[in-house]
């Protein structure tokens, strides 16, 4: 008998500068499903709602992450519309940091997706690392020389 809850799952990120927060992450999803998808966000993407671009190149990040043994297929994230992805790829739950729980944007997600009866997985976050921490460490250092 299977053990696992979900027959697909879906996350999405930046993973700028792969750090053990995004390994914990790809770790707890594919705990909880049989094949996991995980979107990259394209630079587009990013710069679009960050208002900068991932230090690592697109195709350098998708490749980081398709290496990593929890990943069953990486696919681009070119919008932050999850209901796109959802109508493509047909998966049974959204994992995401539990850093967005209870946000706006994503009750909504949760409210939309329960009418498709797919649930939102919310895991714990790693606390002390970002990659905005890491990249703000590297700049610190820099100026300290």
């Amino acid at each position: 008998m299977n053990s696992k809850k979900y027959k697909i799952g879906y996350t999405t990120g930046v993973f700028d500068m792969f750090h053990i927060g995004h390994l914990n992450i790809l770790k707890k999803a594919k705990e909880q499903c049989e094949y996991l998808i995980v979107g990259v966000s394209t630079d587009e993407v990013v710069k679009n709602y960050k208002n900068k671009l991932p230090i690592i190149p697109f195709e350098q990040r998708c490749e980081i992450v398709s290496a990593i043994k929890y990943v069953d297929e990486v696919v681009p994230q070119t919008s932050m519309n999850k209901m796109d992805a959802y109508k493509k790829l047909k998966f049974n739950a959204i994992f995401h940091g539990s850093d967005w729980k209870g946000s706006e944007m994503y009750n909504k997600i949760i409210d939309e997706f329960s009418e498709v009866g797919v649930d939102i997985v919310f895991l714990p976050h790693t606390d002390g690392i970002s990659s905005t921490m890491i990249s703000d460490k590297l700049v610190n250092n820099e100026n300290h020389k």
